[in-house]
């Protein structure tokens, strides 16, 4: 029995950045989602909590997902309410439906469970082609807080390893 690799992150890099930055969704869903590139561009500019990655499978790079860590959520309202979650997802048209989404959501959920955090916050646009039933589906559930016009979803971060 031949056993394939399993997905994974990589950082970006030098070597992989045409790869990341080549990741288009389908024209359906590119309201809905910034380009890689304007996500990396944030990630260089917000360095102290952004966390970008590639979304690998063998040697191709099939998507992209940046997490946020540990930012003040609303500071004028609770200095105390620190947050980790989503900040972008983005899986290549032609590799939708496989699973790497779901894949990179629970490597995030996993790096923020690692850092001790026991929430992972995601938002997401509604309307036509919305991500909702995909987050509500992995477990998310709406806060009731909107960030600017999306819906914020948290998901308890189990912090005991089973």
């Amino acid at each position: 029995m031949i056993s394939t690799p399993a997905p994974r992150l990589e950082p970006v890099t030098a070597e992989n950045i045409d790869a990341v930055c080549a990741i288009q969704v389908r024209p359906d869903q590119a309201h809905l989602v910034s380009p890689v590139v304007k996500s990396l561009a944030e990630a260089y500019v917000h360095g102290d909590v952004a966390w970008p990655r590639a979304i690998v499978d063998g040697d191709e790079v099939v998507g992209f997902v940046m997490a946020f860590l540990d930012i003040e959520w609303n500071p004028a309202r609770d200095p105390a309410d620190r947050r980790s979650g989503i900040w972008r997802l983005n899986i290549s048209a032609g590799h939708q439906g496989k699973g790497y989404g779901s894949f990179a959501v629970a490597a995030v959920v996993e790096e923020i469970r690692r850092r001790g955090a026991g929430r992972a916050y995601v938002t997401w646009d509604t309307g036509d082609g919305s991500p909702e039933p995909f987050y509500l589906g992995l477990g998310f559930r709406l806060t009731g807080e909107l960030s600017g016009d999306q819906r914020v979803g948290k998901l308890l971060v189990n912090l005991t390893r089973s």
